[in-house]
């Protein structure tokens, strides 16, 4: 009987347990847990952005400030879409250590990147501030050789 009750509750446990993952818009990423029953100030937090100009201007920001910035739908740990999924597999294959933002997670940055950038899709990759392209073009790059040394000076210019 012990047993049964033992078993029932960490069950209720695991079914209550949430999982979470925070971004700041540095693109880094930390998974976190939390129960469903936690007081709000432990959720995790999300910045507000508020308009399409706000939003052009904190792309343009981080485009500058990190030298290869994703934006993507979902994360690098849990992509929302096959083309994102692509483009972290390649960026992870190259041995890229690359920023990213959940643009499913802020509407006002998923419609400012493509005006930011002129181009209609997600995701989109950046490096040292440049627009190189979506998962096509990154893949393309990837298979012909092309993409290592963009990666390579970044990470160079960075130390």
């Amino acid at each position: 009987m012990l047993t049964s009750t033992l078993s029932r509750n960490i069950c209720q446990q695991q079914r209550s347990l949430l999982f979470a993952t925070t971004r700041a818009f540095d693109g880094r990423t930390a998974s976190s847990r939390y129960f469903s029953d936690s007081h709000d100030d432990f959720a995790p937090k999300k910045t507000s952005v508020d308009g399409e100009d706000e939003a052009i201007g904190l792309i343009k920001k981080q485009v500058e400030e990190y030298p290869v910035m994703l934006y993507m739908k979902g994360n690098p740990s849990m992509p929302q879409c096959g083309f994102s999924a692509r483009v972290v597999q390649v960026l992870q294959a190259e041995g890229a250590d690359f920023s990213s933002v959940n643009v499913l997670d802020y509407p006002s940055i998923r419609e400012g990147i493509k005006k930011f950038s002129d181009w209609p899709t997600i995701p989109q990759l950046y490096v040292k501030g440049e627009f190189i392209g979506g998962c096509d073009i990154i893949t393309s790059m990837h298979e012909s050789g092309e993409l290592k040394p963009v990666l390579e000076e970044a990470k160079a210019s960075e130390e």
